[in-house]
């Protein structure tokens, strides 16, 4: 039977929530402090790092949650393909800024669709191997979701760094500011005037209130952001800071749904125990896993940019 839910003794949600808060602030500064430094080769080293770190520890807590089930996981193969897919497609793009290798729009995302495909056939020849393993469908299925719910969802990060003909880093850092700004907004007003239960079946403490203040808090945002400074984030009018802001922020909300979802099946508080208190990567990272395909699909789709 799975243990049963409980919170961190002696912190207060408050507590959790400002903590949790406090470890992204310094995860994305660092991140973008190094992408501002100037030093190319340093910028490159911290992105290539710390996303195949997140990508790393990402996936050994989901499939450690997916071992809680108990569920059966190829563990190490999944791990080590979501870092060569971390790796890949960052070299993959520094082909193109470096070598003067010059692809066709969309290329990079070719590139993991090929990898994809490798993966899932390397999952079904790594289950004819496995003779001690007769679930052979549910071990392919969840090391590929550990994949593509981590790596493959943390790697458009760098492809919005990378994104041609714009500066992509003021991409990064506008979409992680509204995201975060849609979580304060959702702990605040739920906080303050939360009443009407969202989906207590999954997360009790979510509201329709705090939704609002989610939405609320990522829609200012993103439009102080267009009217303060316009110059650092090419093509976004006012309409598309209305709708990205409102994008965002609801994104932001079922990401870190989702992943209550898939910790309240296995009857756990947290992630991980990386943070004493406050959790583990998945818990520092849910809402940004979802926003960060978001935010490349609006570049590419919507404002089409780079073409």
């Amino acid at each position: 039977m799975a243990d049963a839910i409980t919170s961190p003794p002696g912190l207060s949600k408050r507590a959790i929530f400002l903590r949790r808060l406090g470890s992204s602030v310094v995860l994305w500064s660092t991140i973008i402090a190094a992408l501002f430094s100037g030093i190319p080769w340093l910028s490159d080293a911290v992105v290539v790092l710390l996303l195949g770190l997140l990508a790393v520890t990402g996936q050994w807590e989901f499939y450690g949650m997916v071992g809680r089930r108990p569920l059966v996981c190829f563990r190490g193969w999944g791990i080590v393909c979501g870092l060569f897919l971390i790796v890949g497609t960052f070299v993959f793009l520094q082909a193109e800024r470096h070598l003067y290798v010059r692809y066709p729009a969309g290329a990079v995302n070719d590139f993991e669709v090929g990898f994809l495909i490798l993966f899932v056939l390397g999952l079904c020849l790594r289950q004819l191997t496995a003779k001690e393993n007769p679930h052979g469908l549910t071990a392919i299925a969840t090391t590929l979701l550990g994949l593509m719910y981590v790596p493959w969802l943390l790697n458009f990060i760098q492809k919005i760094i990378y994104f041609p003909g714009v500066d992509g880093r003021y991409y990064v850092l506008y979409f992680i500011v509204v995201t975060k700004l849609s979580d304060i907004g959702a702990y605040s007003v739920g906080s303050l005037i939360g009443r009407h239960k969202m989906i207590p079946r999954i997360s009790p403490g979510k509201t329709w209130e705090g939704l609002g203040g989610a939405l609320l808090f990522s829609l200012l945002g993103s439009v102080l952001w267009v009217a303060l400074a316009p110059q650092t984030i090419s093509g976004m009018t006012l309409g598309h800071a209305l709708a990205l802001g409102l994008l965002l922020g609801a994104a932001a909300v079922v990401g870190d749904l989702i992943e209550s979802l898939f910790k309240r099946e296995v009857g756990l508080k947290d992630s991980g125990r990386l943070f004493p208190g406050i959790g583990g990567i998945l818990d520092l990272l849910d809402s940004l896993l979802f926003n960060a395909p978001l935010m490349y699909i609006y570049l590419r789709y919507i404002l089409r940019l780079g073409e």
